[in-house]
């Protein structure tokens, strides 16, 4: 008989809750704590925040928790500007950017995981490493076989205006770990945000390794474990599209065949 329960060390539990005293205008946050240091399971903590005293978006009330109530909490942060990509978790049940989410949005508590399907260093953290050892796979930059000329690789306006929409991927993986496809194929399928990139580097007119570009990406599982099913369009912070950045390069892969 098949079971579907989660293994025993992995069911969440109902962790403390801190009160704000005194306050007016509360808001609840639940948020995902998990230290695998500890041995512990993970478990959901509720902080109550004064939001006349905090700013409007769900980074700053973390941030207050943290700074505030409980210096426990583990998180990513850097730019507050949705320019790094570092404050990038699951809120609300939709992965996006902790410093772009307004809590003004978000009726009723506020829940706050990391995002899904990826180990978890601790709390809030998730561990990107194969993420990042599958961006460096794709060799992110120019790769040319002519001669470097004596000034920059010049571009069109039209030759530049192909890479809108490719070159704003700020590697947040909110995109990549949405997707069901990655899920249960994150070891060998690329994702759509590393795919978005590789496709940045295919549409640059000064990129001249096409082919091989295209060679690396013609694989079972690397490319075609996609199956459009545009969760990464739909949670991209950055309004970017990954799915027709993959649809782009299976139509070339199709029209070099014939």
């Amino acid at each position: 008989m098949a079971e579907f329960l989660l293994p025993k060390n992995s069911r969440m539990k109902e962790g403390k809750t801190f009160k704000a005293i005194g306050a007016k205008n509360v808001k609840r946050f639940r948020v995902y704590r998990y230290d695998p240091d500890s041995g512990e399971n993970p478990r959901i903590d509720t902080y109550e925040v004064d939001m006349d005293k905090c700013g409007p978006m769900v980074l700053d009330a973390l941030l207050k928790i943290k700074n505030e109530i409980d210096p426990t909490l583990t998180l990513r942060r850097s730019c507050r500007e949705g320019i790094c990509g570092s404050c990038a978790m699951n809120i609300d049940g939709t992965n996006t950017l902790a410093c772009t989410k307004a809590c003004s949005e978000i009726g009723g508590d506020v829940k706050v995981y990391p995002l899904p399907h990826m180990p978890v260093v601790k709390d809030l953290v998730p561990d990107l490493t194969n993420f990042y050892a599958q961006y460096a796979s794709i060799k992110p930059w120019i790769r040319t076989q002519s001669a470097p000329p004596d000034r920059e690789r010049l571009q069109s306006k039209e030759e530049r205006a192909k890479l809108d929409g490719l070159y704003e991927c700020i590697l947040c993986a909110c995109c990549s770990t949405s997707c069901p496809s990655y899920w249960w194929n994150s070891d060998r399928y690329l994702g759509p945000a590393i795919l978005l990139q590789a496709y940045r580097w295919i549409a640059d007119s000064r990129d001249e390794d096409t082919g091989e570009r295209l060679d690396e990406l013609e694989d079972p599982f690397k490319l075609y474990r996609c199956h459009t099913i545009m969760n990464c369009t739909r949670t991209c912070p950055k309004g970017l599209n990954p799915a027709k950045a993959i649809g782009e390069i299976k139509k070339l892969l199709v029209a070099r065949q014939g």
